[in-house]
């Protein structure tokens, strides 16, 4: 069973940065897209930023220019690195992973909270 552990989150002021983290483990199978969501209180969980094993990347226009999604795959980890943050960033943020056998796997979330 595939394992995804996330770290980082916690409470900025509007402007600051984070970095989330994002541990794969137990997988027998290579990890090809790994990514962040993020679901706000009464709202759909959104795509954040996605990338491929050979390091291709995906931005929601929303945070284009703001967050850096980035990874080591020899360590199975994914990070996403979050600046000028704003009030509406403002999430629970869940890490995802999909292998080559197109099973996905999704991480248990962590909150990140921007104050104005």
């Amino acid at each position: 069973q595939v394992q995804l552990v996330e770290s980082g989150g916690g409470l900025v002021q509007a402007g600051g940065s984070l970095r989330l983290s994002c541990a794969a483990s137990g997988s027998k199978f290579s990890i090809n897209p790994m990514g962040w969501y993020r679901q706000a209180p009464g709202k759909r969980r959104e795509l954040v930023a996605v990338i491929t094993s050979a390091g291709s990347t995906n931005y929601a226009d929303s945070v284009k220019g703001r967050f850096t999604i980035s990874r080591d795959n020899a360590k199975n980890t994914v990070y996403l690195h979050m600046s000028s943050l704003k009030p509406e960033d403002t999430a629970v943020y869940y890490c995802y992973a999909e292998l080559v056998t197109l099973d996905s796997y999704w991480g248990q979330g962590t909150q990140v909270t921007v104050s104005s």
